[in-house]
């Protein structure tokens, strides 16, 4: 399983640089697959977060931009939980328990996946910074200091994902799936919504 970290690694950081000439439409229903669909949804909503700032936008543009950014939200919370409920099924078909009795984590490996996919993005968004002719030189060599740093806390945050699957194998810590249960995009459960009709 480790070694299939390694790889996620990877594949996030390419997914960036190719969705921003091409976005990918299909997904295998592996775990490269769904860790590629989540991560999309974060490559999104950075795209959207970036217009909900400009400063003169329409307001009717801003509106559709924070609508796109909740179904964005949704979907990427539910994506971790995919990836979550796979490692489980993972876990249980290699017959690999967690034991009641270990440590609980507080954080899902698809929270940690998901974090790493949006380093990925702030990653290369920080290198544009650095390499853009545009700015100065002072602007650009910020820039590349704070590539190091991202990187170099990107790679700790895959460590300790690492370690908690190794330390999951040798039974001295769990996680458990902790369902999100949003309400702003249910209409049963946001008073903004169900009141609507009344």
């Amino acid at each position: 399983m480790e070694e299939l970290f390694v790889k996620l690694d990877e594949i996030q950081s390419r997914c960036v640089e190719d969705w921003h000439t091409e976005e990918q439409t299909d997904f295998s229903d592996d775990l490269f697959g769904l860790v590629k669909e989540q991560h999309l949804q974060n490559f999104r909503l950075w795209h959207k977060e970036d217009l909900a700032r400009i400063p003169d936008a329409d307001d009717s543009i801003i509106a559709g931009v924070k609508r796109d950014i909740d179904t964005l939200n949704q979907k990427r919370n539910d994506q971790i939980e995919k990836i979550d409920e796979y490692i489980l099924s993972w876990l249980s078909s290699n017959k690999i328990p967690m034991k009641e009795s270990s440590e609980l984590n507080s954080e899902t490996p698809g929270s940690m996946l998901d974090r790493c996919s949006i380093m990925a993005l702030r990653i290369y968004h920080m290198r544009e910074e650095a390499d853009r002719s545009s700015a100065t030189e002072d602007h650009r060599n910020k820039a590349k200091a704070k590539v190091e740093t991202l990187v170099a806390q990107r790679n700790d945050l895959f460590n300790c994902l690492f370690n908690l699957i190794r330390n999951i194998k040798e039974g001295k810590r769990q996680f458990k799936i902790y369902r999100q249960f949003k309400m702003y995009n249910d209409p049963t459960m946001n008073p903004q919504l169900y009141n609507k009709n009344t």
